[in-house]
């Protein structure tokens, strides 16, 4: 069951195709800073900032930590998404990448351009066009989907990517990607990747996350597995508990963007975690700490659930499929240049806290995993079949 590579891809589309919808995320509690949070030391010196997108997922998170750092920081998006309550000044200009509307852009210099929700070469190229020159290093955010093989253990940042197989690259469009996921966002992803290289030249970071977690994830993937524990009970898990799961705090990511700008660090990270290896009972157990409530875990082999056509989000088996090797990604070239991970428990914590902040409606049609009554029903017919 390729269940983790379709989840990335579903990501991608639901990035895609709520990027000019309000996110109910944006005025969350996750958008300011947590109670006896540790004060962040300011740089030791202030960078002009321009980020793409900003408003998004890991946006906010960057922002604020830039700001408390001592930064400047520009914004350029549609103007169609509630920007939260910055702590500090922000410069807001609009624009649509879609139709090559960079206007706001000419003329303005930035020491930095992280660029957030690119996933077409030709948006690259359209920014490449206006900020060449103009800015002092691009960070790009691509995903660990850009490989070719996900099979094995150990992928690092040197293993080839995957294949584009269209006609044309540069004229794929937002609602053509959206429209063939599986085959495009892998290969536009590597695309955009060659392409941001050609415009910024070694002066170029690439950074490839895998799973994105924590407050503001509106994709339920992860959040799933929290909520699920935290209703208590027995609990369905696939396979036997001991496939690697990988998955990084979108603050974690969006701080570490920050410190590479400030390091002027260059080069290809895959942006996974954590700093150890995390097994999927250890991760239901860790989210158990946290909410304390009473959970039994029963283990129900892939094939069977294979067979009765479930997914669950974030597994995917360690020994079996073309995906395999996707909870065992290298991160080591990463925390070599600075990514740091906060505990599991943190991001648990808080990433229940936000959901529970959403409206009821929200919280009750969850966007992953299976709903209570159908992990009953597949819980007696793998009993029964035992």
């Amino acid at each position: 069951m390729d269940t983790t590579r379709r989840d990335l891809f579903r990501l991608g589309a639901l990035a895609a195709a709520t990027a000019a919808m309000p996110g109910l995320a944006a005025a969350s509690p996750a958008s300011r800073p947590a109670p006896g949070a540790t004060p962040v030391e300011r740089a030791s010196r202030s960078l002009d900032i321009l980020i793409l997108g900003g408003t998004g997922f890991t946006g906010p998170f960057q922002v604020r930590y830039a700001l408390a750092r001592g930064h400047r920081v520009t914004l350029f998006n549609r103007g169609k998404r509630p920007s939260p309550e910055w702590p500090g000044e922000v410069e807001q200009l609009h624009g649509d990448r879609e139709t090559g509307d960079l206007s706001a852009l000419r003329g303005r210099r930035w020491d930095v351009c992280i660029d957030n929700p690119t996933s077409l070469p030709s948006w690259v190229r359209d920014a490449g066009k206006v900020l060449r020159g103009n800015i002092g290093h691009y960070l790009f955010i691509s995903t660990i989907s850009v490989y070719a093989d996900g099979s094995r253990a150990g992928i690092d940042e040197d293993a080839p990517l995957a294949p584009y197989r269209g006609r044309d690259a540069m004229a794929e469009t937002r609602q053509t990607l959206i429209a063939d996921m599986e085959n495009l966002y892998g290969p536009l992803k590597a695309l955009s990747e060659v392409e941001a290289r050609r415009q910024f030249g070694d002066r170029t970071t690439i950074v490839r996350p895998g799973y994105i977690v924590g407050p503001r994830d509106e994709t339920d993937r992860f959040t799933y597995w929290p909520h699920r524990v935290a209703q208590g009970g027995e609990i369905l898990v696939p396979g036997d508990g001991q496939d690697p799961i990988q998955v990084i705090d979108g603050r974690d990511l969006g701080e570490w963007m920050i410190r590479l700008a400030e390091q002027g660090t260059t080069g290809t990270f895959n942006a996974v975690g954590p700093a150890y290896p995390l097994t999927m009972d250890a991760m239901l157990h860790g989210c158990q700490a946290v909410t304390s409530t009473p959970i039994s875990l029963t283990h129900v082999d892939p094939d069977f659930l294979e067979a009765m056509e479930v997914e669950l989000p974030i597994w995917v088996p360690r020994d079996r499929g073309p995906y395999a090797g996707y909870g065992q990604v290298s991160n080591a070239r990463a925390v070599a240049a600075g990514l740091t991970f906060r505990p599991l428990a943190t991001t648990v914590a808080d990433l229940l806290e936000w959901f529970r902040s959403l409206p009821a409606e929200r919280q009750a049609r969850l966007r992953a995993g299976i709903d209570r009554q159908r992990e009953a029903e597949l819980l007696r017919a793998w009993r029964a079949a035992g």
